[in-house]
């Protein structure tokens, strides 16, 4: 297998950070295993037993690389330990169990009558009213409850271990046949597959979370500190224009409407400018990551990680449904990329680095994430970092994983 990544250099205090590894999830032991291995009667089930998954991620930091460091060492450990009590239901084909009745490590199926005791017949027909529940989905669950522990344990050490700011964090993971892509931030990740595009992410902004962040400033209005508005609206409002009708939307509406403006319309929008410059209270530009528990509006004691998710969306990628050549690709980026390059022309890069190679040289993936951050990062000349077409280069650090899905070298 071969796979690159690459970082600009653009910053003297670099705060992306990466990670590669190939992690085996074992068994939790069972009681009577624990017992056994206590009285010296040999390994645990006859041994190891368990599965590998590949796993990549990349971390944005920003206002410090505290906690993209240590996401860079630890997810990984988590998504492993979420792993370990779904051995056995993983490498079972049938339906995962509801309910584990004997505790971790043990998913032994136990009947409803052997559970409970007789059932009454009345209650017969609840039991047939059990929702599908698919192994991809569980793998799923673990990933997001992973992100999640790893956000309390950046809490839990961010002041012994002097954890500064938060992070996007964007991993795959490979796992018994398929990718699972999980992203909390504004990092993106595209599969490209005989030249065909497949987004495997979207961004996490103020404006794609919009509706989100809206409706919990309703709900709980005390988070705006009295210094902000839920409602949306083109600019902001002068205090002239009292009385007057303006655009504007809230928490349920895509379109806008008209308004009677209000005392209360005054105050700062929530969600204020569009694009790479929208902010969330006038502060932060993504709204889903790990960290940030210590960040406040400027010059106020208003928290903002109340707002913010550390839950990722996870989509997933069944490999075993395609036959793929060794130019087809999963390509993870940071915002670093995605701000001057496009899906389409990251594709181009890739076809055209591929195909001067040969398709066993297994340096061919690094040249495509460097001639990826190469191109994104520009040439600096007298009025800055300029691309090709003397566009603004990136401003901000670029790191790229690319990652075959084919030929030499797979995951088989």
């Amino acid at each position: 297998m071969g796979c690159g990544v690459i970082n600009a250099g653009k910053s003297q205090h670099n705060e992306d950070q990466a990670c590669c590894e190939v992690v085996f999830v074992e068994r939790r032991p069972s009681p009577r295993g624990r017992l056994m291995s206590r009285e010296g009667c040999g390994e645990l089930d006859g041994g190891r037993k368990g599965f590998y998954f590949h796993y990549w991620a990349l971390f944005d930091g920003h206002a410090g690389s505290g906690a993209a460091v240590m996401a860079s060492e630890k997810l990984h450990v988590h998504i492993c330990e979420q792993l370990r009590d779904l051995v056995d239901i993983l490498q079972d084909p049938s339906p995962p169990p509801i309910c584990l009745p004997h505790g971790p490590g043990d998913p032994t199926r136990v009947s409803v009558a052997e559970d409970d005791g007789e059932v009454p017949n009345d209650a017969v027909p609840r039991f047939h009213l059990e929702k599908a529940v698919s192994h991809e989905s569980l793998v799923i669950g673990a990933i997001e409850n992973a992100f999640k522990h790893m956000d309390d344990q950046i809490e839990r050490e961010r002041g012994a271990q002097h954890l500064a700011g938060g992070c996007c964090a964007l991993a795959a993971i490979y796992l018994m046949g398929k990718f699972y892509v999980a992203n909390a931030g504004d990092s993106r990740a595209i599969i490209i597959r005989n030249g065909e595009i497949i987004p495997m992410s979207r961004e996490f902004t103020p404006e794609t979370e919009r509706q989100r962040l809206q409706f919990l400033a309703l709900l709980r209005p005390e988070l705006l500190g009295k210094e902000f508005t839920h409602l949306e609206f083109p600019r902001r409002i002068q205090p002239k224009e009292l009385g007057k009708k303006m655009l504007y939307r809230d928490q349920n509406m895509n379109g806008w409407a008209y308004k009677k403006i209000e005392e209360d319309d005054l105050k700062f929008p929530l969600i204020y400018g569009e694009g790479k410059k929208a902010r969330m209270m006038a502060t932060i530009g993504v709204t889903r990551g790990l960290g940030d528990h210590d960040l406040k509006v400027f010059s106020s004691n208003i928290h903002i990680k109340p707002f913010l998710s550390c839950f990722p969306e996870v989509r997933v990628y069944d490999l075993t449904q395609y036959e793929h050549c060794p130019d087809d690709v999963l390509v993870l980026g940071t915002d670093g990329l995605w701000d001057v390059t496009n899906d389409k022309e990251v594709a181009g890069v890739v076809m055209e680095v591929l195909t001067s190679y040969e398709p066993n040289d297994p340096c061919r993936y690094t040249m495509v994430a460097q001639e990826l951050v190469v191109r994104s990062r520009g040439v600096l000349k007298e009025r800055g970092w300029r691309l090709a077409n003397d566009k603004l280069g990136s401003g901000d650090d670029i790191s790229v994983f690319v990652i075959p899905l084919g030929g030499p070298g797979n995951y088989t």
